[in-house]
């Protein structure tokens, strides 16, 4: 049964809910986000346990960009969406550690799972590389993550995270000195983090 302005949508045995009619720029606007959020969902959680280390806060943190993101599509999408999202997700990673403090290390069996070949050793390098991520500065763990691991150029990591370059710079050094430091030149150099030639 249709209703002007709208369609109604059986509940229960009786009890009817007449919903609003979309307008043709709210539905455009909506299979843009869908098909943005599809394509980007799996780089956004990656980055957000590579951020936090925690299967569960990352989830979380991935639907808290995902609906800011949403809620500014107007603006997200005339630029990157992806590099607003991330940096929405940078952000609010940074205020969820200003609340609470403190880390909870993944145990290593409830680790993201990659392939099956070589899992335990995939298990044990995340992990480590996951433990010496938090042990740098916020800062320093956001540069190398955006720079390093999701591949950014040194400009896109500045302009994300509101850095000059030479900020940028500095903060990718220093944290991999200090990341050799932690982890012993053996992961660093085998391909976990490469420093750029």
């Amino acid at each position: 049964m249709t209703t002007t302005g709208g369609f109604v949508a059986p509940i229960g045995d009786s009890d009817e809910v007449v919903l609003p009619a979309r307008s043709g720029a709210r539905t455009q606007r909506d299979m843009e986000f869908t098909a943005f959020m599809v394509d980007a969902e799996s780089t956004l959680s990656r980055t957000a346990w590579l951020l936090c280390g925690d299967v569960h806060r990352a989830e979380e943190l991935v639907q808290h960009a995902l609906v800011r993101t949403y809620v500014a599509w107007p603006r997200a999408r005339e630029g990157d969406p992806l590099a607003y999202a991330r940096r929405v997700l940078a952000n609010a990673r940074i205020d969820n550690w200003r609340r609470y403090r403190r880390e909870h290390l993944t145990e290593p069996h409830e680790l993201p799972s990659g392939e099956h070949a070589s899992a335990e050793r995939g298990h044990a390098e995340r992990d480590a590389l996951v433990r010496a991520l938090l042990q740098l500065s916020p800062q320093r763990r956001r540069v190398l993550v955006l720079r390093y691991l999701l591949d950014l150029p040194e400009r896109q990591v500045a302009d994300e995270l509101g850095l000059s370059l030479g900020a940028v710079k500095s903060a990718a050094s220093r944290g991999l000195t200090h990341l050799r430091l932690i982890l012993g030149d053996e992961m660093t150099t085998a391909g976990t983090l490469k420093e750029e030639r």
